[in-house]
């Protein structure tokens, strides 16, 4: 079905990167467009549309604006309920989001990456997998790049790998994967989903236009992806660590391998995956079930995986300081995830935690603290939260700023041990984002092992005299 809106009022609401990416790309396909931010101060980007013309407009939305257009496109981070949107629904103007834009557009075939954690790692792996087995690649959505910039490159023969949040899925209607991977499901973002049930919808909707001739992949380890998925017409092709995995991708005998009715074929050693902890070696599994699906050779896939080493802010290793790790999973934005990286750690962890409280119950890390967690700081809106939590399990500390939270996290961890940013909780309280909150946690890391070094440096200067 072709898709035009050449000569069309076309409004984007949100001005963060998918919706200067998706106001650009309309503007190059004919429309007059006008991007509404409800911020009142300049955002990145926006001097370069009003360059090419598009107008911008700061502050609360017009609610004649939206009426008007003959389409209005949403950036994830806006909720798509508010009233001027719902108004905007009820007099007959499409409402989708920039994924949907974007995937109108492309040539070539969508593999879509959806899941609660572990959906940045999977993608770039499947990526880099169908890079090394010779297949043209765009990787972007939620990983960073949005995909509204990858229209222009795109070909017939392109594989397109997209990282797709349930902010970027609920406001969907036509897109169509080819391949769609789940790569786990539990309780997040339930400060904008009313439940876990309307999040898990949102997810469901990366199934909804697949067909027979379409692949899902899905965790067999995962009871909730299981559910999600049966509703879906695609074929399954799933991965496991522990189920049993009749058609899919699976640990057997120390090796990664694809099993299907003719028979098992041996992917690469475990030993190839550089990544620490099951659940990324669960990440490493669903990328290999997409490439064995696309016709990737195991030794291209073996390559791929022996020279990565993970993603910054995924459980990222930093620096060690008088023998005590430091780790960087940012990333770790619910309370599963936080769970996931503290197991894969070993003994003596002093998690930081916290930020702004986005559903989930910190009483559920009681077991895996109890076992593995020496202390916590508790940091941001969600402190007191994680404090009631937790402190009868073990001691809180709280600190009030990422410099603080790593020193007193240093003090309380012992020779061997590791301390790990695993919030549990979104940024936004203190920081623009998971990123900047991560590489705050790695200066002040790397400024502590300076401050160290410097000293038992002085310490050794002393001695000599």
């Amino acid at each position: 079905m072709s898709f035009s809106v050449a000569g069309q009022e076309v409004v984007v609401v949100g001005g963060a990167r998918s919706g200067v990416a998706a106001a650009e790309l309309l503007h190059e396909r004919g429309a007059y467009v006008t991007l509404t931010d409800s911020r009142v101060d300049p955002f990145q980007g926006m001097e370069r549309l009003r360059d090419l013309g598009i107008a911008v407009e700061l502050g609360p939305h017009r609610e004649s604006l939206l009426l008007d257009a003959a389409l209005v496109v949403l950036s994830p981070g806006v909720p798509p309920n508010q009233p001027v949107l719902q108004a905007a629904r009820r007099k007959g103007v499409p409402v989708i989001g920039e994924i949907e834009l974007a995937s109108r557009w492309l040539n070539g075939r969508v593999v879509a990456i959806t899941g609660t954690k572990g959906k940045s790692t999977t993608t770039t792996l499947t990526a880099r997998m169908l890079e090394a087995g010779g297949f043209t690649v765009t990787a972007g959505g939620n990983l960073g790049t949005p995909l509204s910039t990858q229209v222009a490159e795109s070909s017939a023969d392109a594989i397109h790998v997209v990282e797709v949040s349930s902010f970027q899925l609920e406001t969907t209607d036509r897109f169509h994967p080819w391949i769609s991977v789940l790569v786990n499901l539990s309780p997040d973002h339930l400060d904008r989903h009313a439940s876990f049930e309307e999040y898990a919808g949102a997810k469901a909707r990366m199934f909804a236009n697949q067909t027979p001739d379409d692949w899902a992949v899905i965790n067999a380890d995962d009871p909730q992806s299981l559910a999600l998925a049966r509703a879906g017409r695609a074929r399954r092709f799933d991965f496991a660590l522990e189920a049993a995995v009749p058609r899919g991708v699976t640990v057997e005998g120390g090796a990664i391998v694809e099993r299907r009715p003719s028979g098992t074929t041996e992917l690469m050693p475990v030993s190839a995956v550089k990544l620490p902890g099951r659940h990324l070696l669960a990440d490493v599994l669903a990328a290999s079930a997409v490439a064995r699906l696309a016709g990737v050779p195991p030794a291209a896939m073996r390559t791929a995986v022996e020279a990565f080493d993970g993603l910054e802010h995924a459980l990222q290793r930093v620096v060690e300081v008088k023998g005590v790790r430091f780790v960087n999973d940012s990333k770790a934005t619910n309370v599963v995830s936080a769970r996931r990286a503290i197991e894969s750690l070993g003994q003596g962890v002093v998690p930081i935690m916290g930020g702004r409280y986005k559903g989930g119950d910190f009483s559920d890390l009681h077991d895996v603290v109890r076992a593995h967690v020496t202390a916590v700081v508790a940091i941001g809106e969600a402190a007191d939260r994680i404090d009631t939590a937790l402190r009868d399990v073990v001691p809180v500390a709280r600190a009030a700023s990422m410099r603080e939270a790593v020193r007193q996290a240093f003090d309380l961890a012992a020779p061997g041990g590791t301390v790990v940013l695993a919030p549990a909780c979104s940024s936004f309280d203190m920081f623009t984002d998971y990123a900047a909150r991560g590489r705050a946690f790695v200066d002040e890391a790397r400024a502590l092992a300076a401050e160290q070094s410097g000293a038992l440096a002085d310490a050794d200067i002393t001695a000599e005299r």
